[in-house]
């Protein structure tokens, strides 16, 4: 079944007339709250550079194991590399099919780098700034339908606890438990998340109706989802988007994917915007809170 996602432009809330930004904000908005998803294409990233991203991360991956765990930090993941089978999803025990490597803002917490590929740092910097514009653009596009001052999401997650996520999906072992998949049905915890095309099919959502679809988008285009936070204090408003990474037809099918999810701030309060409290909402709780809550649910604290 093909995917029921809104295309949009993002060219025109960037560049277009009052009468364009309103009408790509008001279809984000539905497309986020009817399906979870919008596809963005015209988003302004350099696509030579975002190629150039893809052959470096998969360069990395292709390091022998031993050199890829030089650069594991703590425990709960959110710097450096996370091995094969580390992670899993919310009340799920079968571990993800899955490696990856996380990026984060210096400020926060510093970030650690591979010697190889030389280029890694530059290019997976430079994307992680390109995806943390477009992410609070999308917010900014989202003040208006959701009755917010436009600043509002500027103030909250401006300079907050972003991560982007390089992730490598390998062969599948042949000694995989039978239970485990790519990436089991999720929500991301975050507000909304990035994610650049990936390099191979897979990707899934689950409709509103129930019904898992298979999310396909043009080449070099981003994919945009909802995510807990955003879920939280528009108390379901606009539901936190379950999706899952399926295992491919050719066990031997590898496949990349680089998603950006945009964090606020550590101590910004999550509290249910006003207009949609109606005495169902969740209580008030910090970013960190509700980030560190969520990683003891997923394996990585």
């Amino acid at each position: 079944m093909t995917s029921p996602v809104a295309e949009l432009k993002l060219s025109d809330y960037l560049l277009g007339t009052e009468e364009k930004r309103k009408a790509f904000a008001d279809d984000l908005y539905t497309s986020l709250r009817e399906t979870g998803f919008v596809v963005l294409t015209d988003h302004g990233i350099n696509l030579s550079r975002l190629h150039e991203a893809y052959d470096i991360i998969a360069d990395f991956f292709a390091l022998p194991e031993e050199e890829k765990r030089d650069y594991m930090i703590g425990m709960d993941g959110q710097r450096g590399f996370t091995p094969f089978g580390r992670e899993h999803a919310k009340g799920v025990e079968a571990a993800d099919l899955k490696e990856f490597w996380h990026v984060g803002r210096d400020e926060i917490k510093p970030n650690v780098w591979p010697e190889r590929p030389a280029a890694f740092r530059a290019e997976v910097g430079w994307l992680y700034d390109a995806l943390d514009e477009t992410g609070l653009l999308l917010l900014q596009a989202l003040t208006g339908p959701l009755d917010l001052p436009e600043e509002y999401f500027d103030e909250m997650a401006g300079g907050g606890n972003s991560i982007l996520r390089l992730l490598h999906y390998p062969a599948i072992p042949e000694d995989a438990d039978p239970a485990s998949i790519r990436a089991a049905a999720h929500e991301d915890i975050n507000l909304i998340t990035l994610l650049v095309s990936a390099s191979a099919s897979g990707l899934e959502l689950l409709g509103r109706d129930g019904e898992w679809r298979a999310i396909e988008a043009p080449a070099d285009a981003i994919i945009a989802d909802a995510g807990d936070m955003l879920a939280r204090i528009t108390n379901n408003h606009i539901p936190a988007t379950t999706h899952r990474v399926v295992n491919p037809d050719n066990s031997r099918d590898v496949r990349y994917s680089m998603p950006f999810f945009l964090h606020p701030r550590p101590d910004a309060m999550l509290s249910c915007l006003p207009q949609f409290r109606d005495g169902s909402e969740d209580p008030d709780i910090t970013g960190q809170g509700f980030l560190e809550q969520r990683l003891r649910e997923i394996g990585l604290s």
